[in-house]
């Protein structure tokens, strides 16, 4: 019983920490990437779509991301669901790409990327607390009804341990990296 609590305590860390690294691909850097647009929704006939469902976004360059759309009726669409997303960037339409020149970011900017990439870490161990305490619950209930020892339940408090802090670890290397990727000029 306690391993399986444990494993799954495990595995909805694990996703937390995917999904950081999902929100800090969209956090622009010194360079321009794909990531940083590829989960805008267009409405596409009607359907909300991801952007990179329905074109390929390249970065030709390190301040220019190009996007080609597969289907030419849906460019108007793109544009304005960039220029929507609250990206900071405005969109040029030529016919058959949409093109984003990315200005170069000041020092401020970097600062306050900053901020946020550490309030996103912030917010993944909150998150992953909130896991251990619910594994905790289920330990604490699991000795109640007689299903877990004190032995048991001791050995789940040391675990749980380590594995928060092995967690935490890896939060706080990620968010670190991104942290010096964008603070690099």
């Amino acid at each position: 019983m306690i391993s399986d609590i444990l494993k799954e305590a495990e595995a909805k860390m694990a996703k937390v920490i995917e999904r950081l690294k999902d929100e800090l691909k969209k956090v622009r850097t010194g360079r321009a990437h794909s990531g940083i647009v590829e989960d805008v929704k267009v409405s596409y006939y009607g359907v909300e779509t991801p952007l990179r469902e329905m074109a390929s976004i390249t970065a030709p360059e390190a301040n220019l991301i190009q996007i080609k759309p597969f289907d030419k009726n849906s460019i108007g669409d793109i544009e304005n669901a960039i220029r929507n997303a609250n990206l900071g960037f405005n969109p040029i339409n030529d016919g058959n790409f949409v093109r984003i020149a990315l200005p170069p970011m000041t020092e401020e900017r970097r600062l306050e990327l900053a901020k946020q990439i550490k309030k996103h870490g912030e917010e993944s161990k909150i998150a992953m607390r909130t896991i251990r305490g619910d594994a905790w619950s289920s330990v604490q209930k699991g000795e109640k009804s007689g299903n877990v020892t004190e032995d048991d339940r001791y050995q789940a408090v040391e675990k749980l341990n380590k594995l928060i802090e092995k967690m935490n670890q890896s939060v706080e290397q990620t968010v670190g990296e991104k942290e010096k990727e964008v603070m690099t000029i």
